[in-house]
């Protein structure tokens, strides 16, 4: 049977670069205060014997543990199935990777997922967390708030109260609502549709606050509830057609909801664009250029919105005190992409 070499120590890199254990700690955790010439010799024999820090041992040292939990308040059947998410955890992921953190993902389903979480980051595995998707009344702002963990959060919070020290990434979900509605109108259209997202959640709000800003005094028959999937679309453009036969052009609140509204209205025998206007939102490629006809639809740089939660994270953990915290709130531009459906 094959021995397994012995793990390089901070004792052989030491040796190998002729300094100081106490140097080679210090520049392996990152500490100031090493010349650059040393710093070197240190860094080239880190790489030389391939020696990997104890992160047990780099956690006593720097009290940081190269982590962040990722909490997304949904559960897994939702977060596996809707692209939304994974185009966002692939820019947080890319973010935490090239600053060599983990990404530690937490679901949550029910009130017992909650308390699973909260005692997880009370516990002090992690050094911060992102969380997006939460719905209204959620209890997950209150649980990360006495974990006393510095966090950021996607979308804008309606929980706050104001508070200006909460971090949070979103898109112009109300204005990118507007323009999607106003292309719809300046088409020629009268008979505006919306369906909506979740309500118990500020993205859904916004985009049906942008198409009420456009559409004032508009027949509230033309509003319909959905929950941002394939199947409430379905099921909302089927009480459209019921309620406003005459309706000919409809938004809605994602792609998934609008490749769902698609699919009635060709079993309906509505031609679209012809009859019926599209348009969804998010501007997820793998829905919008593969529906029939290929989707018009407000884009959101979901990715970017990802990599830039986990950016201000990293900056909040790593600033000293008595600098600037990042901004409490981003907000990002949205464009609307013209395709068939409209």
């Amino acid at each position: 049977m094959t021995e397994t070499a012995p793990r390089p120590t901070l004792e052989a890199v030491a040796a190998r670069a002729g300094v100081s254990r106490a140097t080679v700690s210090r520049v392996v955790n990152g500490s100031e205060g090493v010349r650059e010439r040393l710093a070197e010799r240190v860094r080239r024999a880190v790489e030389e014997l391939g020696y990997v820090p104890n992160q047990a041992a780099r956690s006593l040292v720097t009290r940081r543990h190269d982590a962040v939990a990722v909490i997304v308040a949904e559960p897994e059947t939702r977060v596996f199935a809707d692209p939304f998410f994974a185009r966002q955890l692939r820019g947080i992921s890319k973010e935490l990777t090239a600053h060599d953190n983990q990404l530690v993902l937490l679901l949550t389903e029910d009130r017992d997922d909650h308390e699973r979480v909260g005692r997880y980051l009370a516990g002090g595995h992690v050094d911060g967390a992102l969380v997006f998707s939460l719905h209204i009344d959620d209890p997950l702002p209150g649980l990360i708030q006495r974990a006393g963990l510095p966090t950021v959060f996607g979308g804008r919070p309606d929980w706050s109260g104001g508070r200006g020290d909460v971090v949070y990434v979103d898109s112009d979900n109300r204005g990118g609502a507007r323009d999607a509605v106003r292309h719809l109108l300046g088409l020629g259209r009268s008979r505006v549709a919306h369906i909506t997202g979740a309500l118990d959640q500020t993205s859904a709000v916004d985009r049906l606050d942008g198409y009420r800003d456009v559409m004032a005094g508009a027949d509230p028959r033309l509003v319909v509830e959905g929950d941002f999937t394939a199947a409430s679309g379905e099921r909302a453009m089927r009480e459209l057609l019921g309620r406003c036969p005459g309706l000919d052009a409809v938004f809605a609140a994602n792609d998934l909801t609008a490749a769902g509204a698609l699919r009635v209205l060709r079993e309906h025998g509505r031609r679209v664009p012809e009859d019926v206007a599209v348009v969804g939102f998010d501007d997820m490629l793998p829905i919008a250029e593969q529906t029939e006809p290929p989707l018009t639809t407000v884009r959101q740089d979901i990715e970017e919105m990802g990599r830039l939660m986990a950016r201000l994270l990293l900056r909040e953990l790593d600033r000293t005190t008595g600098t600037d915290g990042p901004p409490s709130g981003v907000v990002l531009p949205t464009t609307l992409v013209r395709r068939a459906s409209a």
